[in-house]
């Protein structure tokens, strides 16, 4: 862990060229000895088919979601074009966060908030838009936390030409009407959840008229408009195979710019909800453990109002609260389990990506729960040192950074290099900020 020659004159941002981009996606299963289990048609609890599959997904969404074989899955060269607008993202170095905790660890952070949407969900909702237009569909449905995927969707689908529905659970519709404007903007139809749009949400109001609505629930709401009508699809920001399969371009190119100058990380952090980006940044390194190549520490911060791997089950579950949704094996909270409205809408899911689950299961990985007013504190101090306002989920993963790098002071001379994922930017999310700054968080 001693500091490296190569760290001395580093750039504080290192960018690859677009020739360095990713060509294709890496596939975290097909290297795992113990794959996840399957998903579970719940009126069967057999393995769902791909034609089962199919019903809600896109047919290649489908076949991906089904691939735990395929290493290195080719990125269509129309969503190389794409990613090329806004990626290679920048890795820069955290000097000044360092000096502000007044640790010897050296911090890099990847940066996926630089584009429209404000975070890393582009990475998966290009592709999944550009599948279903390849395949003649017309309409797609979707659920959203804190507006990020909804937002990175509604943005795709503009482009290609694709109509979107748009389930916002309840709190953050309320909390963050400016991310729910963005969509509108770009044409999607959105729609505070519970609605009164679907028969599992006109349920769920009915029981509790105030629920603050949960991404189960949303979930539950897109899906059913998407099996009732036949020119329509299912897309989903994160948990699924697919999605982490997609946003392991994050990790694909953090290890490629930090190689570039002859740096292997230490510890590899992200924020961890449904499990996508962390998933992605984490996806070659864990390929590395798994295969007995390097070892890192790999840990993922998730919200204590929410702690799915740190006080969940390891268990079946589904995937939405009214149980139309396929079942999976994850570290779950239960699926009628509705989170406090805390700020960071996008770690409220009750469930953790099944590939993440068996990881964590196998002691692969760790997870630490942190709670909401030590994170805004985190965020503050990056803020504060590196100029950039994190979102409120990216600000777990910070908290994680901070309580690792304190533990070697200034004059320590065995830190480690921390590798973390700054998943979004937290400009939308100003009504959080303004009650941690009065105190009333």
């Amino acid at each position: 862990m001693k500091e490296k020659d190569c760290l001395k004159n580093l750039p504080k941002k290192i960018y690859l060229e677009e020739s360095e981009m990713p060509k294709a996606w890496y596939n975290l299963r097909a290297d795992m000895a113990k794959k996840p289990e399957p998903l579970l048609n719940p009126a069967t609890m057999e393995p769902v088919t791909f034609e089962e599959l199919s019903q809600i997904f896109t047919k290649e969404g489908a076949k991906q979601e089904l691939d735990d074989t395929t290493r290195l899955i080719p990125i269509p060269e129309e969503v190389q074009k794409a990613y090329a607008a806004f990626r290679p993202s920048p890795l820069v170095r955290a000097t000044e966060l360092e000096k502000a905790i007044g640790t010897s660890a050296k911090i890099f952070y990847k940066f996926e908030g630089n584009n429209t949407s404000g975070s890393h969900k582009l990475n998966s909702s290009i592709p999944q838009v550009y599948y279903a237009k390849e395949e003649g569909i017309k309409r797609l449905t979707t659920e959203t936390g804190a507006g990020q995927w909804g937002t990175a969707l509604a943005i795709s689908c503009a482009q290609m030409g694709l109509d979107l529905s748009v389930f916002m659970v309840r709190c953050s519709h309320d909390q963050k009407p400016f991310r729910r404007e963005i969509m509108r903007t770009f044409g999607a139809n959105v729609f505070a959840s519970p609605s009164e749009e679907t028969n599992s949400g006109r349920k769920i109001l009915k029981e509790d008229p105030d629920t603050p609505g949960s991404l189960g629930v949303a979930i539950s709401e897109a899906v059913e408009v998407a099996m009732g009508n036949p020119d329509t699809k299912y897309v989903l920001g994160s948990v699924l195979n697919q999605v982490m399969l997609h946003q392991s371009v994050i990790g694909l190119e953090s290890k490629t710019a930090l190689e570039k100058y002859g740096i292997k990380p230490d510890i590899i952090i992200g924020c961890a909800g449904g499990g996508s980006n962390v998933g992605g940044l984490m996806a070659p390194f864990a390929g590395e453990k798994i295969r007995g190549e390097h070892d890192y520490r790999l840990i993922a911060a998730e919200s204590s109002s929410c702690p799915s791997f740190t006080n969940g089950e390891f268990k079946y579950d589904y995937c939405d609260t009214g149980k139309v949704t396929p079942m999976a094996k994850m570290y779950t909270m239960g699926y009628d389990f509705i989170p406090s409205a805390n700020h960071a809408g996008g770690l409220r899911y009750h469930g953790m990506s099944p590939t993440l689950s068996e990881l964590y299961n196998q002691g692969i990985i760790e997870a630490h729960a942190y709670e909401q007013h030590d994170v805004f504190e985190a965020n503050t101090i990056f803020a504060r040192s590196e100029g950039i306002l994190p979102a409120p989920e990216s600000g777990h993963a910070i908290r994680a950074v901070i309580d690792e790098a304190k533990k070697y002071p200034s004059d320590s001379d065995d830190a480690p290099v921390i590798l973390f994922c700054l998943s979004g930017t937290g400009q939308f999310d100003m009504m959080a900020y303004e009650k941690y700054n009065k105190g009333e968080l």
